[in-house]
């Protein structure tokens, strides 16, 4: 369990603040498939909430102590029912480049660019490449 510092504490409180509980936690306690559940959301998403059905608070603060353990997770939060926790994403591993890969590859031709259709002024009291519109007045609009 790493410990997070109170800056970031803060940050992650405030991105948590729009989060939905993504795991829920029975008044039945946490089971390996909770805490497998907990795992692929922190892989997923880094920072979590989950919500715990128990009436005893002591109770909710060993859960997510106990979650913390299991999972690697930095605890955030714990206001009432819900619990947030935070587990930073492993950096990808860099790809291994060979020999061959590390020379460029020829980007395909550019287009020959085309006449120049700026340059062609409109002639004057005409809209250019606008068309008129082409609709029917409706009856009551019409010219007599």
């Amino acid at each position: 369990m790493k410990q997070i510092n109170s800056a970031d504490r803060r940050s992650l409180r405030a991105r948590a603040h729009v989060l939905h509980p993504v795991v829920i936690v029975s008044s039945a306690g946490l089971a390996d498939s909770v805490v497998a559940e907990i795992e692929r959301c922190l892989k997923a998403h880094e920072l979590i909430k989950i919500r715990v059905f128990s009436d005893d608070r002591l109770q909710r603060a060993d859960l997510l102590a106990q979650i913390c353990e299991r999972t690697g997770a930095s605890p955030v939060q714990h206001i009432g029912k819900i619990l947030v926790v935070y587990r930073q994403k492993p950096e990808p591993p860099a790809p291994e480049r060979s020999p061959a890969a590390g020379s460029k590859a020829k980007a395909p031709p550019r287009r020959k660019p085309g006449p120049d259709r700026r340059s062609q002024a409109a002639p004057p009291g005409s809209r250019g490449s606008i068309p008129r519109r082409q609709t029917a007045r409706p009856a009551s609009r019409r010219r007599p």
